[in-house]
């Protein structure tokens, strides 16, 4: 009788022991949650000056990056991930749009416009956007999303696994109906 009374609180013991000692470490996640905060809606410029506001693009998932005109290599690899990460979406990548910020007035290389179509390339320079990043030298170094409602939602590391980030936008896409 002893036997069969071990027999069934064993679970319960197990279960308790594994609860307080036995936590995960990591979450399921690859891109950092960030505290969720609408974004402000300033007029943004297209690179041919017409106006643009990021609220054109409610109701769809945006991948957005910050950085200068100068595009260094680590602003292409932001921009390459950001660009395979929608593709390999498939069906779904018709639900993300990709948004470029560009901190200054500089022109922009004609092979980067091309390599990278379908990016928004908009001028911020002096936006009251920029404030909502600060610091602007830090931003710099993550990929954003910004959720179907606007709001800023997740970061990714600029040097991100494509892999895990592609990952993390099916969860979400195959989570949310909205977008």
């Amino acid at each position: 009788m002893l036997a069969i009374a071990a027999l069934c609180f064993a679970p319960f013991v197990a279960a308790l022991i594994a609860y307080f000692y036995w936590q995960p470490q990591g979450g399921m996640n690859y891109g950092e949650l960030i505290p969720v905060r609408t974004l402000a809606d300033p007029p943004l410029r297209h690179l041919d000056q017409r106006a643009f506001k990021l609220s054109e693009l409610r109701g769809k998932w945006v991948l957005l990056t910050l950085d200068a005109a100068e595009c260094d290599i680590s602003c292409r690899a932001k921009l390459y991930n950001m660009r395979q990460v929608r593709l390999a979406l498939g069906r779904e990548m018709e639900r993300v749009e990709r948004v470029w910020l560009i901190l200054d007035e500089a022109p922009l290389e004609t092979l980067l416009i091309r390599e990278y179509d379908g990016t928004r390339m908009l001028r911020a320079a002096g936006s009251p956007m920029l404030a909502e990043f600060s610091p602007v030298r830090i931003a710099r170094d993550h990929v954003y999303l910004i959720d179907p409602h606007g709001n800023l939602m997740l970061r990714f590391p600029s040097d991100a696994d494509p892999g895990k980030m592609h990952k993390d936008m099916a969860r979400l896409l195959r989570a949310s109906r909205i977008g």
